[in-house]
Protein backbone atom coordinates (compact mmCIF):
# COMPACT_ATOMS: atom_id res chain seq x y z
CA UNK A 1 0.00 0.00 0.00
CA UNK A 2 2.86 2.45 0.81
CA UNK A 3 4.61 1.54 -2.38
CA UNK A 4 1.24 2.23 -4.23
CA UNK A 5 0.77 5.91 -2.54
CA UNK A 6 4.38 6.39 -3.17
CA UNK A 7 3.87 5.64 -7.08
CA UNK A 8 1.32 8.47 -6.94
CA UNK A 9 3.96 11.46 -6.63
CA UNK A 10 4.50 10.36 -10.01
CA UNK A 11 1.28 10.87 -11.90
CA UNK A 12 1.28 14.05 -13.46
CA UNK A 13 -2.07 15.50 -14.21
CA UNK A 14 -3.17 18.02 -16.89
CA UNK A 15 -6.47 19.75 -16.34
CA UNK A 16 -5.83 21.38 -20.13
CA UNK A 17 -5.96 19.73 -22.93
CA UNK A 18 -2.22 19.27 -24.51
CA UNK A 19 -1.06 19.70 -27.54
CA UNK A 20 -0.13 16.84 -29.42
CA UNK A 21 1.22 18.24 -32.72
CA UNK A 22 0.27 21.19 -34.95
CA UNK A 23 -0.89 21.60 -38.44
CA UNK A 24 -0.38 25.16 -39.90
CA UNK A 25 -0.13 26.79 -36.82
CA UNK A 26 -3.46 24.84 -35.43
CA UNK A 27 -2.59 23.49 -32.17
CA UNK A 28 -4.21 19.84 -32.49
CA UNK A 29 -4.97 18.43 -29.06
CA UNK A 30 -5.63 15.26 -27.35
CA UNK A 31 -8.53 15.88 -26.40
CA UNK A 32 -9.45 16.73 -30.10
CA UNK A 33 -8.33 13.69 -31.72
CA UNK A 34 -10.23 11.94 -28.93
CA UNK A 35 -13.07 13.88 -29.94
CA UNK A 36 -12.40 12.81 -33.59
CA UNK A 37 -12.41 9.50 -32.74
CA UNK A 38 -15.57 9.57 -30.94
CA UNK A 39 -17.90 11.27 -33.05
CA UNK A 40 -16.15 8.83 -36.01
CA UNK A 41 -17.50 6.09 -33.99
CA UNK A 42 -21.17 7.52 -33.67
CA UNK A 43 -21.03 7.97 -37.50
CA UNK A 44 -20.36 4.33 -37.94
CA UNK A 45 -22.79 2.99 -35.47
CA UNK A 46 -25.78 5.18 -36.29
CA UNK A 47 -24.56 4.20 -40.26
CA UNK A 48 -24.93 0.52 -39.48
CA UNK A 49 -28.67 1.34 -37.75
CA UNK A 50 -29.46 3.02 -40.77
CA UNK A 51 -28.45 0.11 -43.09
CA UNK A 52 -30.08 -2.48 -41.32
CA UNK A 53 -33.40 -0.39 -40.50
CA UNK A 54 -33.96 0.33 -44.17
CA UNK A 55 -33.48 -3.51 -45.15
CA UNK A 56 -35.58 -4.08 -42.38
CA UNK A 57 -33.00 -6.19 -40.75
CA UNK A 58 -33.48 -6.15 -37.14
CA UNK A 59 -31.52 -7.10 -34.00
CA UNK A 60 -31.45 -5.96 -29.99
CA UNK A 61 -28.32 -3.41 -30.78
CA UNK A 62 -30.55 -1.91 -33.46
CA UNK A 63 -33.85 -2.31 -31.46
CA UNK A 64 -31.90 -0.73 -28.13
CA UNK A 65 -30.68 2.82 -30.77
CA UNK A 66 -34.29 2.99 -31.61
CA UNK A 67 -35.86 2.75 -28.50
CA UNK A 68 -33.43 5.29 -27.05
CA UNK A 69 -34.03 7.46 -30.19
CA UNK A 70 -37.79 7.21 -29.97
CA UNK A 71 -37.89 7.90 -26.22
CA UNK A 72 -35.97 11.15 -26.42
CA UNK A 73 -37.75 12.07 -28.95
CA UNK A 74 -40.87 11.43 -27.37
CA UNK A 75 -39.80 13.63 -24.40
CA UNK A 76 -38.46 16.33 -26.39
CA UNK A 77 -42.03 16.86 -28.13
CA UNK A 78 -43.54 16.54 -24.29
CA UNK A 79 -41.21 19.40 -22.69
CA UNK A 80 -41.56 21.97 -25.94
CA UNK A 81 -45.50 23.14 -25.97
CA UNK A 82 -44.93 24.49 -29.47
CA UNK A 83 -44.18 20.86 -31.42
CA UNK A 84 -43.03 22.88 -34.77
CA UNK A 85 -40.19 24.26 -32.56
CA UNK A 86 -39.55 20.86 -31.18
CA UNK A 87 -39.06 19.10 -34.18
CA UNK A 88 -36.27 21.60 -34.62
CA UNK A 89 -34.78 21.20 -31.28
CA UNK A 90 -34.62 17.19 -31.47
CA UNK A 91 -32.18 16.67 -33.96
CA UNK A 92 -29.86 19.51 -31.81
CA UNK A 93 -30.68 18.13 -28.77
CA UNK A 94 -30.35 14.39 -29.46
CA UNK A 95 -26.81 15.62 -31.36
CA UNK A 96 -25.63 16.64 -27.55
CA UNK A 97 -26.61 13.50 -25.91
CA UNK A 98 -24.90 11.12 -28.19
CA UNK A 99 -22.02 13.71 -28.70
CA UNK A 100 -21.46 14.34 -25.00
CA UNK A 101 -21.79 10.13 -24.02
CA UNK A 102 -19.31 9.21 -26.82
CA UNK A 103 -17.35 11.90 -25.44
CA UNK A 104 -17.43 10.45 -22.18
CA UNK A 105 -17.16 7.35 -22.49
CA UNK A 106 -14.11 7.59 -24.07
CA UNK A 107 -12.49 8.95 -21.02
CA UNK A 108 -13.03 5.78 -18.92
CA UNK A 109 -10.74 3.42 -21.88
CA UNK A 110 -8.82 1.02 -20.20
CA UNK A 111 -5.19 2.38 -21.27
CA UNK A 112 -6.45 5.65 -22.17
CA UNK A 113 -3.26 7.69 -21.10
CA UNK A 114 -0.53 4.80 -21.71
CA UNK A 115 -0.42 5.99 -25.49
CA UNK A 116 1.95 8.78 -25.42
CA UNK A 117 3.63 10.83 -28.05
CA UNK A 118 6.81 13.37 -27.23
CA UNK A 119 5.76 12.22 -23.67
CA UNK A 120 1.67 13.35 -24.37
CA UNK A 121 -0.90 11.19 -23.52
CA UNK A 122 -2.31 10.74 -27.39
CA UNK A 123 -5.89 10.52 -26.14
CA UNK A 124 -7.74 12.22 -23.44
CA UNK A 125 -11.74 12.77 -23.40
CA UNK A 126 -13.19 15.91 -25.13
CA UNK A 127 -15.16 15.90 -22.38
CA UNK A 128 -12.19 16.35 -19.83
CA UNK A 129 -11.60 19.84 -21.40
CA UNK A 130 -13.49 22.87 -20.22
CA UNK A 131 -13.27 24.25 -23.60
CA UNK A 132 -15.64 21.70 -25.25
CA UNK A 133 -18.39 21.73 -22.77
CA UNK A 134 -18.24 25.39 -22.58
CA UNK A 135 -18.44 25.82 -26.33
CA UNK A 136 -21.51 23.53 -26.49
CA UNK A 137 -22.92 25.43 -23.66
CA UNK A 138 -22.66 28.84 -25.53
CA UNK A 139 -24.30 26.81 -28.81
CA UNK A 140 -26.97 26.44 -26.66
CA UNK A 141 -27.68 29.50 -25.41
CA UNK A 142 -27.46 31.04 -28.82
CA UNK A 143 -29.87 28.61 -30.21
CA UNK A 144 -32.55 28.98 -27.20
CA UNK A 145 -31.95 32.73 -28.17
CA UNK A 146 -32.77 32.21 -31.70
CA UNK A 147 -35.48 30.47 -31.08
CA UNK A 148 -36.93 32.71 -28.67
CA UNK A 149 -36.46 35.80 -31.13
CA UNK A 150 -38.47 33.76 -33.82
CA UNK A 151 -40.98 33.06 -31.67
CA UNK A 152 -41.65 36.06 -29.46
CA UNK A 153 -39.84 38.71 -31.95
CA UNK A 154 -36.61 40.87 -31.24
CA UNK A 155 -38.95 43.20 -28.51
CA UNK A 156 -40.73 40.11 -26.75
CA UNK A 157 -37.11 38.24 -26.34
CA UNK A 158 -35.95 41.59 -24.81
CA UNK A 159 -39.24 42.29 -22.76
CA UNK A 160 -37.55 39.40 -20.86
CA UNK A 161 -34.55 40.88 -19.32
CA UNK A 162 -35.32 44.62 -19.68
CA UNK A 163 -38.50 46.23 -18.27
CA UNK A 164 -38.96 49.83 -17.09
CA UNK A 165 -37.87 50.27 -13.37
CA UNK A 166 -40.46 53.02 -13.04
CA UNK A 167 -43.54 51.20 -14.07
CA UNK A 168 -42.89 47.43 -13.04
CA UNK A 169 -39.73 47.54 -10.14
CA UNK A 170 -40.17 44.19 -9.22
CA UNK A 171 -40.68 43.11 -12.95
CA UNK A 172 -37.14 45.09 -13.34
CA UNK A 173 -35.58 43.30 -10.82
CA UNK A 174 -36.92 39.82 -11.80
CA UNK A 175 -35.43 40.88 -15.43
CA UNK A 176 -32.38 41.07 -13.75
CA UNK A 177 -32.17 37.76 -11.61
CA UNK A 178 -33.26 36.41 -15.11
CA UNK A 179 -30.09 37.37 -16.68
CA UNK A 180 -27.89 36.41 -13.92
CA UNK A 181 -29.84 32.97 -14.00
CA UNK A 182 -29.22 32.61 -18.12
CA UNK A 183 -25.27 33.05 -16.77
CA UNK A 184 -25.53 30.77 -14.07
CA UNK A 185 -27.43 28.37 -15.85
CA UNK A 186 -25.33 27.92 -18.88
CA UNK A 187 -21.94 27.97 -16.60
CA UNK A 188 -23.19 25.29 -14.67
CA UNK A 189 -23.99 22.93 -17.32
CA UNK A 190 -20.41 23.40 -18.88
CA UNK A 191 -18.80 22.73 -15.48
CA UNK A 192 -20.80 19.82 -14.36
CA UNK A 193 -20.18 18.05 -17.46
CA UNK A 194 -16.17 18.88 -16.96
CA UNK A 195 -15.87 17.98 -13.39
CA UNK A 196 -17.63 14.90 -13.54
CA UNK A 197 -15.64 13.68 -16.30
CA UNK A 198 -12.12 14.87 -14.95
CA UNK A 199 -13.01 13.48 -11.39
CA UNK A 200 -14.10 10.35 -13.47
CA UNK A 201 -10.69 10.03 -14.66
CA UNK A 202 -8.96 10.84 -11.87
CA UNK A 203 -10.78 8.42 -10.11
CA UNK A 204 -10.33 5.47 -12.19
CA UNK A 205 -6.13 6.38 -11.80
CA UNK A 206 -6.04 6.18 -8.35
CA UNK A 207 -7.87 3.15 -7.93
CA UNK A 208 -5.84 1.21 -10.63
CA UNK A 209 -2.51 2.28 -8.40
CA UNK A 210 -3.91 1.93 -4.72
CA UNK A 211 -5.50 -1.62 -5.14
CA UNK A 212 -1.98 -2.90 -7.62
CA UNK A 213 -2.58 -6.43 -9.06
CA UNK A 214 -6.30 -6.41 -7.62
CA UNK A 215 -7.48 -3.43 -10.04
CA UNK A 216 -8.71 -6.13 -12.51
CA UNK A 217 -11.50 -7.21 -9.85
CA UNK A 218 -11.74 -3.89 -8.62
CA UNK A 219 -12.10 -1.62 -11.62
CA UNK A 220 -14.63 -3.20 -13.86
CA UNK A 221 -17.32 -2.09 -10.88
CA UNK A 222 -15.63 1.84 -11.23
CA UNK A 223 -16.03 1.22 -14.98
CA UNK A 224 -19.63 0.13 -14.92
CA UNK A 225 -20.33 3.20 -12.50
CA UNK A 226 -18.65 5.47 -14.27
CA UNK A 227 -20.78 4.32 -17.77
CA UNK A 228 -23.26 5.07 -15.77
CA UNK A 229 -22.59 8.69 -14.55
CA UNK A 230 -21.86 9.24 -18.40
CA UNK A 231 -25.49 8.43 -19.05
CA UNK A 232 -27.18 10.58 -15.92
CA UNK A 233 -24.65 13.47 -17.13
CA UNK A 234 -25.27 13.34 -20.84
CA UNK A 235 -28.91 12.83 -20.40
CA UNK A 236 -28.57 16.00 -17.77
CA UNK A 237 -27.57 17.98 -20.75
CA UNK A 238 -29.80 16.71 -22.84
CA UNK A 239 -32.48 17.71 -20.62
CA UNK A 240 -31.58 20.91 -19.38
CA UNK A 241 -31.40 21.88 -23.43
CA UNK A 242 -34.68 21.39 -24.00
CA UNK A 243 -35.69 22.74 -21.03
CA UNK A 244 -34.67 25.57 -21.28
CA UNK A 245 -35.60 26.41 -24.86
CA UNK A 246 -38.79 25.60 -23.34
CA UNK A 247 -38.87 28.55 -20.86
CA UNK A 248 -37.38 31.17 -23.30
CA UNK A 249 -40.48 30.32 -25.80
CA UNK A 250 -42.96 30.02 -23.81
CA UNK A 251 -43.55 33.50 -22.43
CA UNK A 252 -46.66 35.68 -23.17
CA UNK A 253 -49.02 33.04 -23.16
CA UNK A 254 -47.77 30.12 -24.99
CA UNK A 255 -49.29 26.79 -23.77
CA UNK A 256 -48.20 25.21 -20.96
CA UNK A 257 -46.73 21.51 -20.66
CA UNK A 258 -48.69 18.77 -18.84
CA UNK A 259 -47.75 18.11 -14.99
CA UNK A 260 -44.68 16.18 -15.12
CA UNK A 261 -42.97 18.86 -17.86
CA UNK A 262 -43.71 21.40 -15.63
CA UNK A 263 -42.19 19.26 -12.46
CA UNK A 264 -38.90 19.23 -14.80
CA UNK A 265 -38.69 23.05 -15.24
CA UNK A 266 -38.60 23.48 -11.79
CA UNK A 267 -35.87 21.27 -11.19
CA UNK A 268 -34.21 23.26 -13.50
CA UNK A 269 -34.89 26.46 -12.03
CA UNK A 270 -33.10 25.27 -9.11
CA UNK A 271 -30.22 24.51 -10.67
Amino acid sequence: MFNSFASMSDIHVSVSAQTVFEIAGFPVTNALITGALGVAVLFAIFGYVIYKVKRGKYNRFVGLVQWCFEGMFGQVMDVIPDKKIARQVAPFALSIFFVMLASYWMSILPGLDSIKYNDVSILRSMAADLNFPIVVSIIVFVMVQILAIRTLGPIGNLKRYLKNPLKDPIGAFEGLLEIVGEVSRYSALAVRMFGNCFAGEILLLLIAILTSYVSVLVLPLFLLFELFIGFVQSYVFFVLTIIFTSLAIETHGHPKPDHSSADIKNLAQQE
